[in-house]
């Protein structure tokens, strides 16, 4: 069982310092962009294994879908169409407008889907 805990940070800089701490421990790397959440949570990064059976548990889930909701969303968005390259800005400005007709993934949903994509891992809300 690892617990990811929504009380300890409060936006996504925040989250990926919580998630290197947890699943990274003595590990030589942080995580520090989407991908490389979604590679760390393949195993044999940090605290399981690959193919490991585990139990995701993510405390303060509630506050977390605020903090990584609509507006920290749109400023990551606007954030990566100001900075331009590498980032594709035409798929990142139809995810922006996505977002603001209330169509489009927060972070918090982005995340909670790149959990949920690995079979492994049974994901807890709380």
């Amino acid at each position: 069982m690892i617990v990811i805990n929504g009380g300890h940070f409060f936006d996504l800089a925040g989250f990926y310092e919580e998630v290197s701490e947890v699943l990274m421990k003595n590990a030589d790397w942080k995580v520090g962009t989407l991908d490389g959440f979604d590679d760390i949570l393949y195993g044999g990064f940090g605290v399981f294994e690959p193919h490991e059976e585990i139990e995701l548990i993510w405390k303060k889930s509630g506050k977390s879908g605020h903090d990584l909701g609509f507006e920290a969303t749109r400023e990551f968005y606007e954030k990566k169409i100001k900075q331009g390259k590498p980032f594709n800005t035409e798929m990142i400005r139809e995810k922006l407008n996505d977002l603001i007709a209330q169509k489009g993934q927060t972070l918090f949903d982005i995340l909670v889907e790149i959990i949920e994509s690995h079979q492994n891992i049974k994901l807890i809300l709380d």
